[in-house]
């Protein structure tokens, strides 16, 4: 990882925080259940666009594993979720679907398992 690479993680993360208690996201399956401030924070990158820290994020999500609804290739999109302490990409992503977005799901667990999320109003 490079210098510039830590450091904009670590500004990433701070912002996160600071929105992560603003409340600026929520589960929409679980009200009130938090995402951690990293995805928070990924989740703002992908509404401004990026840049992203990871030269994947944005790249297609295929659905392989099919735990997400049956979608035209090319509709998943996937952005990392940076995990503190990690060396490389970790297991955290979100994956949108559509463009632009018109919905998001978080895994915390490299596709094993997804929970949509959604913008809170």
């Amino acid at each position: 990882m490079t210098r510039t690479t830590a450091l904009f993680q670590r500004i990433v993360a701070a912002l996160a925080i600071a929105l992560a208690l603003a409340g600026c996201y929520a589960d929409s399956e679980a009200r009130g259940s938090a995402l951690p401030p990293e995805a928070v924070a990924t989740l703002q990158l992908i509404a401004r666009g990026g840049p992203y820290p990871y030269r994947k994020d944005g790249t297609v999500f295929q659905n392989r594993e099919g735990r997400l609804p049956a979608q035209p290739r090319g509709y998943y999109r996937e952005f990392t979720v940076p995990t503190p302490g990690s060396r490389d990409r970790g297991a955290r992503r979100i994956v949108t679907g559509g463009d632009p977005p018109a919905v998001y799901y978080y895994t915390e667990d490299h596709y094993r398992s997804f929970r949509r999320i959604e913008p809170a109003p």
